[in-house]
């Protein structure tokens, strides 16, 4: 056996573990509820059932179509066979049932009163990415999850996904980067929706009021449900929302990053100009951390930047890296995506690599399931393990929600930098910027009537 034999060995066999309530009686089988019912919903709740056998309750969805497919594809994949009870709006699920763990998988506008409502119901909370759309909604979070001792996993799941985890120890952790101060992630797939405006009455089957909850009215157009709500604002933060944080919070997971202490960010509508979308379709980010630390961190000197960019058209920069990490050290250089990972020696010597764990062989679902990207279930999985894990033992997951909140909130003050004009100086401690009344007034968003903001509750 190879040494890559060997590692790739050695981390099936660590993904192998379970909770240990996995195989405990029917006495003790958890109780789920899903709320957001959608793409990712169903990904990361059928994850969940791969890895242990709970009992699905509940599942809640403003699209009463989408819920119900939702709910026969439950049925036929836990172990019960139960159909969970559907439910147009989700605070019901509390008034009927006591889960134990709550997905919450709807756009981001609302992740943060679901996550809010699940912890003060007594929950353990499966929160996506990114944890909300403005910082002090991540706050209020972070504060509930604490007060009421929830565990809190966000839906980060490059910080569970095996080769990567593979990478950060064979060549992060053994110091073969030697120092780092500088990383580049980046983003060019074509994914800014390029529709015109086309408003229309919405079908009977959505609760169209209910959609748009705090971010307030706006018409329907037919092409925004499902999944194409990431190209307006309203529901989230644009591409570096959306795709920035994976690759930002995989940087800082790999070099133990904490708060930046600096953002900046330039971009704009600059081709796609004709779209109803109104995200960027061309921004650069600048992190930047404060330097030498002394946690272990693998870099050095005064400072640590993180440079982003995106673009929604056009060619990628490097078409083998098209959505990725790429870290510089004085001894090489490490490129990361969900796909793969390369070492580069510099000045020569051995190229190390690693690519998705794939496992269709142990789970035979994944290879028929509708939507599901294949390379990254693995990940989904061991995600979901880790978080049970830490359910079991009440410790903090592995992208526990202020990390979430930490990785959402710098990518949102780039959007505001962007907005602003100028770089925001933040300070962790305050949760604010420094003295910039401007800027900390872009740190809570409106929300619409009938709904309190959490930071306001």
């Amino acid at each position: 056996m190879d040494r890559r034999q060997f590692l790739a060995t050695s981390a099936a066999a660590t993904l192998a573990a379970v909770s240990p309530r996995a195989f405990a009686g029917a006495s003790s089988q958890r109780k789920v509820a899903l709320i957001g019912s959608g793409w990712y919903g169903k990904v990361d709740l059928l994850r969940l059932i791969q890895v242990e056998p709970v009992e699905v309750v509940a599942l809640a969805d403003v699209d009463s179509k989408m819920l119900e497919e939702a709910a026969g594809i439950v049925a036929g994949r836990q172990k019960s066979g139960n159909t969970p009870q559907t439910y147009g709006d989700y605070r019901r699920i509390f008034e009927d049932h006591e889960p134990d763990l709550v997905l919450v998988d709807t756009p981001d506008h609302w992740h943060a009163l679901p996550m809010i409502d699940a912890c003060k119901a007594g929950a353990d909370v499966y929160v996506q990415k990114p944890i909300g759309v403005d910082v002090a909604e991540g706050a209020a979070m972070l504060k509930t999850a604490r007060e009421t001792g929830r565990v809190v996993q966000v839906g980060m799941q490059r910080r569970s996904t095996p080769h990567l985890m593979e990478a950060k120890k064979r060549v992060v952790e053994a110091g073969l980067l030697g120092e780092v101060a500088h990383a580049q992630v980046c983003c060019y797939y074509h994914m800014r929706a390029g529709n015109q405006a086309n408003p229309t009455e919405p079908p009977g089957h959505i609760d169209w009021a209910a959609y748009n909850g705090p971010a307030g009215d706006a018409p329907y157009m037919d092409w925004v449900h499902p999944r194409k709500w990431r190209a307006f604002m309203r529901y989230g933060n644009g591409i570096v929302g959306d795709m920035c944080v994976h690759m930002l919070d995989l940087t800082r997971w790999m070099l133990g990053l904490g708060w930046p202490d600096r953002v900046g960010s330039t971009g704009g509508i600059f081709v796609q100009t004709d779209a109803a979308s109104d995200i960027t379709d061309t921004q650069s980010a600048e992190f930047s951390f404060p330097g030498e630390r002394g946690d272990g961190s693998h870099f050095r000197g005064p400072r640590m930047n993180v440079v982003w960019n995106h673009r929604s058209w056009g060619d990628a920069v490097d078409p083998e890296w098209p959505w990725a990490s790429i870290i510089y050290g004085s001894k090489g250089t490490l490129k990361l995506d969900v796909n793969k990972y390369r070492f580069e020696p510099r000045g020569g010597g051995e190229v190390l690599e690693g690519t998705a764990l794939r496992e269709e062989d142990k789970y035979p679902e994944d290879a028929t399931e509708k939507d599901l990207e294949r390379h990254v279930a693995s990940a989904v999985r061991e995600h979901m393990r880790d978080w049970l894990r830490c359910v079991d033992d009440r410790s903090r997951p592995v992208a526990d929600i202020e990390e979430g909140h930490i990785s959402a909130a710098a990518c949102i003050l780039a959007n505001n930098a962007l907005k602003l004009g100028r770089s925001l100086d933040w300070d962790p401690a305050a949760g604010e910027c420094v003295d910039d009344a401007e800027a900390n007034a872009l740190l809570q968003r409106a929300y619409a009537d009938g709904y309190t903001h959490p930071a306001d509750a």
